[in-house]
């Protein structure tokens, strides 16, 4: 393609809209930016040097210096890190940084996978392709419950749902990018699918946007 393919992945945490986007772009052989890691990385970095999480300009600072070439899933995806990522992604001036980096990226041929929380919105609201992946509370509380004890772990189901909850008021909430699907997306719940029929489900509408644009 010469015109890069965007598909613009939204969604609570806990969806499954990650495990989506890099099944698509492994299927389509496109570039995969999870946004939420760039809001991790700066609260990463704060963290690291021990500043403040409301202290703008040294998140904006951070913000600058993030390399999404160089992020490290790993240690980005810390429970911790997660929790200071939802404080430093309110602030606007962070947020207009971060987005210029990702649409960049979007950019990049032959096209991307994003996913996030305001792609279809903010990001890329020319998306080929927008996805808004959701499910319940309950059942993103029992995935991370899942997961978390898969490795060893343990953890306290209602804690987990409380968390969650608190974090999606603090994203659905905020003035600026607040989650929401775009008008266009094709909402996809998987509160009782498993990820390949959510894969199929996601192929389908894909498939047909690529058929209808190479025949314009």
């Amino acid at each position: 393609m010469s015109i890069p393919f965007t598909i613009a992945i939204d969604g609570p945490a806990g969806a499954g809209k990650g495990t989506l986007a890099r099944r698509l772009a492994d299927h389509y052989r496109l570039n995969l930016l999870d946004t939420g890691l760039t809001y991790r990385a700066v609260a990463y970095a704060l963290i690291q040097h021990a500043l403040p999480l409301d202290n703008v300009s040294a998140a904006e600072t951070a913000a600058r210096q993030v390399d999404l070439a160089k992020l490290d899933r790993t240690v980005l995806s810390a429970h911790a890190v997660g929790e200071a990522a939802s404080k430093v992604a309110v602030f606007p001036s962070v947020r207009r940084i971060l987005v210029e980096k990702q649409r960049d990226f979007a950019k990049t041929p032959p096209g991307a996978v994003l996913d996030g929380r305001d792609i279809g919105t903010v990001v890329c609201p020319d998306a080929d392709i927008k996805l808004y992946v959701t499910a319940s509370a309950e059942v993103r509380a029992r995935r991370r419950l899942a997961e978390i004890e898969s490795i060893g772990g343990t953890a306290n189901f209602a804690e987990i749902l409380a968390d969650i909850m608190r974090r999606d008021e603090r994203d659905m909430g905020r003035a600026d990018s607040p989650l929401k699907p775009a008008a266009d997306a094709h909402l996809l719940d998987t509160s009782e699918m498993a990820i390949e029929a959510a894969f199929l489900a996601a192929m389908a509408i894909i498939d047909r946007a690529m058929a209808g644009r190479d025949q314009a």
